[in-house]
Formats: C-alpha cells, sequence, structure tokens
C-alpha cells in the first residue's frame, strides 16, 4: 500500500474521529490530516489534537496486521503527540484501511 493509496482509502471512506484533529506524519513521504470537526480528509500540515509519527512502512505493516500497534509505539516505531486517549480511538480507523 502506498501513501496515495492510504489517502485514496482515507478520503472514500471519509475516516476522521467525530470532533477531533488527528495527524498521521510519515515524515518525508508526507501528512494525512483528518479532520473530524469538518469532516474532511487532506494533506494539510495544520495542528491537531493528536499527532501520529511513524514511518509509512510501519503504518503499512499495522495496517495490514502484521505489526500490532501497541508492539509498535513500544519498540518506538510509532510516537504519539498530544491527547493519547484520541489515538487510542484510532483502531477504527486502521479497521477500515483494512476493508
Amino acid at each position: 500500500m502506498t501513501y496515495d493509496e492510504i489517502l485514496t482509502r482515507f478520503k472514500d471512506g471519509n475516516v476522521t474521529v467525530p470532533g477531533k484533529k488527528v495527524k498521521f506524519d510519515f515524515g518525508d513521504a508526507g501528512k494525512i490530516y483528518l479532520d473530524g470537526v469538518a469532516g474532511a480528509v487532506s494533506t494539510e500540515d495544520a495542528a491537531a489534537d493528536t499527532t501520529i509519527k511513524v514511518k509509512l512502512e510501519d503504518f503499512v505493516a499495522m495496517a495490514g496486521g502484521s505489526l500490532d500497534p501497541t508492539a509498535a509505539f513500544m519498540q518506538g516505531k510509532l510516537r504519539v503527540d498530544g491527547d493519547m486517549g484520541v489515538a487510542m480511538q484510532l483502531q477504527s480507523v486502521m479497521a477500515k484501511l483494512r476493508g
């Protein structure tokens, strides 16, 4: 799965966390911004309630089910800046990516 495929799946599924702003920061690969307030998905680099910093390949592994998000966090492959409660709600986001 590529960055563009992830972005398309997020947009097509209108994947957001209601009332919250979440940014996935894939470093040089790009960013995906889920605006649960406006109900929009973009590549904007705006302020977010929670920012998830992860390498694109690790995110793809999590989306595919071969890397457990908790294990990725514990191994330092995934960093959460901001509201950890919002990060916990992202399991439904991952489920939509698999579907």
